[in-house]
């Protein structure tokens, strides 16, 4: 028998080494031979494996009796190994491990005899270099050697991966860091133990990764409190796509409906702006059959709280329910009055929990009474306000800042500057600490009162204060200012200040590099006030130079700041730029809104052209497919009077006619005639003439013919010639005396041929069907109306039909006849 003789690092190892595996194939295979459960006799044993570096391995190749020296052998060789981990040559660990365990040492025995600090190192260094592939095989290989992971994990090796862990997360390695840990818990690992569940998740909510959120989540025993974090934390970021899918893999995680997961998804859904969403998702818990509790009620409430309809619904279906009312169930059901302007109705709500804190049921809050207060205080009710806070009082509850902030602006909403000044001193004197806001509403009232310099005088004297315990006088105030509260300006503050410097465009500019210097940076109100600024001296040119700056500036302008320019510019009589901001804004598919289109309605007092009435009517039309509602009686009265002007030297019949106008359609819609306008002019002039007048008066036909009539004669002068009749379609005739078709039918003819010299002549009626009818030409028709209504003339026999016939009545004005009147109009005003 031969001797072992260890030299260095020369290593054991039987004849046939074990070559690395795969760690994809986790069946045990034989330790003898463990890449072959079998291998031909002839074939040649198989070269040592080399180590981390490729390094040859200093082995010798002589047998030994572990038996008579195992004792003594185990801790040396665990050693070894311990070192070439530390040294991350794992495959010369295997050697040893494997053989040691050939030779009938027990695996056990053999990894508690291992140097644990040594062994993490190693695993922490191929961790440290990426290869994360290396571990999952390293702990694979120590499962196949029956020996356990967890064995060789304590105190010192979990700070190590702890270490680890945490400088993976930093470098935003997530999916290394939950993949190890997914790989970890398999062989029972306390995953909790190695990172801060917080850390995890805040990375998962940087990167916008839900899915590592979810698998992160399944691997703690608490996984509901940690996927409710994960949502509101999605919530946060305004992330309702990744909150809402990490809410769907929630519901497949647990065990039945968790009200705290349905409370923080409906939440989420009120922070990112989609209260449809959490009305589904109550809907959801509803159709389940379970009972949701007052907190899921409250939430649903307060997400919808704009919509008053449909908080009280929910609120009746709590009640339906048998579920009881909190006391923030009423603070909501107030919130949602005020956002509605529902005074009588949060009266109601503030006499029945008042009702309730006189059985002992319920104890009101400040929240409470702040609520109902800002209700009345946006109804600008500030003697309810101060009634309120006398029962908040005799409550024995202390006002707070947002309730003082709530009375100083009911005040301040009515008016009533020096009473607002008032509540503050008393605010002062309550040591109740004003904030921000509590400034900003005085600021606000005297702007509002046009006391401009007052507001200044305020800034600057809040602002250079030194803002120890004292009094002082200013401007007539008692002012104390107390120890440890600082005035800090907001972008809010700079906006009501810029809003007091009227036309002064310079200043308003200093106040905003002001902000600049200050830390606070111009949002949209900033630059739409600095717009505004322009247009009181006329200066579209500033005005549009301020709005190139404002994209400069990394604002994308609003409706707000297009809708100021405009305005500037409708001031200044320059609208050929207002008419480009408004194609402009559609162009960057902004909507425009009320004051929009109202301010474009209104720029012209009277019309010039076609091309001004067009563009108008095109307003008009978008105006109402948005939905707004538009002055249709001041547009009709400028197109009306634009109409009339195709008629000249009858000045006097012209003024009888608007007046008669005015009176006849007093209290009737002009969308109708506003829109036969519109579609009439719209027309192309190679379109055929025809103008219906279906279900106008007489007078809305006669505007919309004399429209007609303008384009033609405006058309005619750039060039265009007439190459058909004008038709003129009455409708069907009736029985009876004087019926609209025929008070229309005359005054239209008295028109068309007294007035502008026309030959009118009666077409045959037109069937609106395919019927094949004739209607013979009157006795009476000249041979020109023969002539022209030759290629319309139908059989003298009525087929039968499935349907009855429409006979539309028509006058019809000849292209040669129209010919004369524009020849006679070009000649007249080229004298």
């Amino acid at each position: 028998m031969r001797e072992l003789v260890i030299t260095g690092s020369s290593i054991l190892v039987p004849p046939n080494p074990t070559p690395l595996r795969n760690l994809n194939k986790f069946s045990k295979p034989s330790l003898l031979n463990p890449s072959k459960p079998s291998s031909s006799p002839s074939q040649p044993p198989s070269p040592p494996i080399s180590g981390a570096h490729s390094r040859p391995l200093l082995i010798s190749t002589v047998r030994w009796d572990l038996t008579a020296h195992r004792s003594n052998h185990i801790k040396q060789y665990a050693d070894l190994a311990s070192k070439l981990a530390h040294e991350g040559k794992f495959e010369d660990v295997w050697m040893i491990a494997e053989s040691m365990i050939v030779s009938g040492v027990d695996p056990s025995q053999f990894a508690s005899s291992l140097n644990v600090e040594l062994v993490w190192s190693g695993i922490i260094g191929l961790i440290r270099k990426g290869k994360v592939q290396r571990v999952f095989e390293i702990f694979s290989r120590l499962d196949n050697l029956e020996v356990s992971p967890l064995e060789l994990f304590d105190g010192t090796s979990k700070e190590l991966l702890a270490r680890e862990f945490r400088r993976l997360l930093k470098c935003g390695k997530l999916e290394e860091v939950v993949g190890l840990m997914e790989f970890l818990a398999g062989f029972r690992f306390s995953i909790k133990e190695l990172a801060e569940p917080r850390d995890v998740i805040k990375v998962c909510i940087e990167k916008s990764d839900p899915t590592m959120a979810i698998r992160y989540a399944c691997l703690l025993p608490q996984a509901h409190i940690l996927f409710c974090n994960t949502i509101r934390e999605f919530g946060k970021k305004r992330d309702l796509v990744s909150a809402l899918t990490v809410f769907e893999a929630s519901k497949g995680k647990l065990n039945g409906p968790n009200m705290y997961l349905y409370r923080a998804t409906i939440d989420v859904c009120g922070c990112c702006g989609n209260s449809l969403k959490s009305r589904i998702i109550f809907e959801e818990i509803i159709n389940q059959d379970v009972t949701p509790n007052t907190y899921v009620f409250n939430s649903l409430m307060n997400v919808n709280a704009h919509d008053l309809s449909y908080t009280l619904q929910v609120y009746k279906h709590m009640q339906n329910l048998g579920v009881r009312a909190d006391l923030a169930s009423y603070n909501i059901l107030l919130k949602a009055c005020c956002l509605s302007g529902r005074v009588d109705l949060a009266q109601d709500i503030y006499k029945e929990v008042q009702h309730l804190e006189s059985t002992g049921t319920l104890k009101l809050d400040v929240f409470t009474y702040s609520t109902i207060i800002k209700v009345f205080a946006d109804a600008k009710l500030w003697q309810m306000a101060l009634k309120i806070k006398e029962d908040m009082i005799s409550s024995n509850v202390n006002p707070n800042a947002v309730t003082w902030s709530s009375l100083i602006s009911a005040c301040a909403n009515a008016g009533l500057v020096e009473q607002s000044f008032q509540l503050f001193r008393d605010m002062i004197l309550s040591d109740c600490r004003p904030n921000t806001q509590c400034f900003n509403i005085l600021l606000h009232a005297c702007v509002e009162a046009c006391q401009y310099d007052r507001a200044f005088r305020l800034f600057n004297s809040w602002k250079e204060s030194t803002f120890h315990e004292n009094f002082r006088e200013d401007d007539g105030n008692l002012v104390r200012i107390v120890e440890g509260v600082a005035f800090a300006p907001t972008t809010t503050t700079y906006n009501i200040l810029m809003k007091a410097c009227g036309a002064d465009f310079y200043r308003a500019k200093s106040l905003m590099d002001e902000m600049k210097i200050h830390g606070l940076r111009p949002n949209h109100i900033s630059w739409s006030i600095l717009i505004d600024t322009c247009g009181g001296s006329g200066n579209v040119e500033g005005a549009m130079r301020t709005l190139r700056a404002m994209s400069q500036a990394g604002i994308k302008p609003d409706v707000v700041a297009y809708t100021t320019a405009i305005k500037v510019c409708v001031e200044s009589k320059d609208l050929k730029i207002a008419f480009s901001l408004f194609a402009e804004m559609k162009r960057h598919q902004i909507q425009p809104n009320m004051v929009t289109y109202n301010t474009l309605i209104r720029a012209r007092s009277r019309y010039g052209s076609l091309h001004e009435v067009q563009q108008c009517l095109g307003i008009y039309q978008d105006m109402r497919k948005a939905g707004y509602k538009a002055n249709d009686y001041y547009l009709k009265e400028l197109i009306e009077e634009w109409c009339e002007g195709v008629i000249q030297n009858n000045n006097n019949h012209n003024q009888r006619h608007l007046s008669s106008s005015r009176n006849a359609e007093l209290g009737r819609p002009q969308s109708l005639l506003l829109e036969k306008v519109a579609a009439h002019l719209q027309k192309s002039i190679a379109e055929t003439l025809a103008i219906d007048l279906q279900g106008l008066t007489k007078v809305e036909a006669r505007i919309v013919v004399l429209a007609v009539l303008r384009m033609i004669k405006e058309n005619y002068n750039r060039g265009n010639p007439i190459n058909d009749d004008m038709l003129i379609i009455l409708g069907e005739p009736s029985v009876g005396i004087s019926p609209p078709e025929s008070e229309v039918k005359d005054t239209i003819t008295k028109l068309l041929r007294d007035e502008m010299g026309l030959d009118v002549l009666m077409a045959g009626p037109r069937v609106t069907n395919d019927s094949k009818t004739i209607m013979e030409n009157p006795p009476d028709s000249n041979s020109v109306s023969e002539e022209i209504l030759g290629r319309e003339c139908l059989p003298t026999q009525l087929e039968s039909s499935t349907r009855r016939p429409v006979m539309l009545q028509r006058l019809k004005v000849t292209r040669k006849s129209l010919r004369q009147w524009l020849q006679r109009r070009f000649r007249a005003i080229r004298r």
